[in-house]
């Protein structure tokens, strides 16, 4: 399978490449940033550009994809709910419209959170904003769309864009994984989901830490 990632340099999206390089069913990866991710492999191609929400330049490289890992995510801390929608909402929108048309037979991966609103009407800005992220990316003419709401994420090994706070609780992890095993989850975990509902259907749409790992392990 061939795929198209975001995110490559942040933890998420890092963990999620260096599962699609090692998987010996994913032939080629491309990955968009915008910035280098300093990352070399036989499979993995990779575009700077600058403007999510302008695809236009480069559209012609975006054709004849099977999946899209949509990792890239920014903080709600500090920002208001306009600006945070338009980080959110608006630039994942822009961006999944123009490859829907592109790949007709796509499915689009999103990374969402554990905590997601999908009625949109909840006090928390952030979940509303994901939530209906979440239900128009469900409205395009993807083949299948899938939101990932992962929960606490273990890094993945020697991976190097691994958060400041995850460092300093590290040592937590494993009284996390006795004291709330549904909200802890590997980033190995999350990248062979994603892989496994490209090449096999899955009937939620909606997949939160527990689907995560079921999905991970087939």
């Amino acid at each position: 399978m061939k795929i198209i990632l975001t995110g490559a340099t942040g933890m998420v999206g890092e963990g999620v490449l260096t599962e699609c390089l090692l998987h010996p069913d994913v032939t080629s990866v491309i990955i968009v940033n915008r910035k280098q991710a300093n990352k070399a492999h036989p499979k993995l191609k990779e575009i700077i550009h600058n403007d999510f929400h302008d695809l236009s330049p480069i559209e012609d490289q975006l054709s004849g994809y099977d999946a899209c890992f949509f990792c890239l995510g920014v903080s709600s801390i500090g920002k208001k709910e306009p600006e945070y929608t338009q980080l959110t909402y608006d630039l994942t929108m822009s961006f999944a419209r123009t490859l829907s048309q592109l790949n007709k037979n796509m499915v689009f991966c999103y990374v969402s959170g554990a905590g997601t609103d999908s009625s949109e009407r909840g006090k928390l800005m952030w979940a509303r904003v994901k939530g209906k992220t979440e239900n128009d990316l469900m409205k395009l003419p993807f083949k299948d769309v899938y939101a990932f709401r992962p929960g606490f994420l273990i890094p993945s090994p020697g991976a190097q864009n691994v958060l400041p706070a995850y460092k300093y609780f590290a040592w937590a992890v494993p009284v996390l994984k006795l004291l709330a095993p549904g909200f802890i989850g590997s980033l190995k975990e999350l990248g062979l989901a994603m892989i496994n509902v490209t090449k096999n259907s899955y009937p939620d749409k909606v997949l939160d830490v527990k689907k995560i790992r079921e999905i991970a392990g087939k």
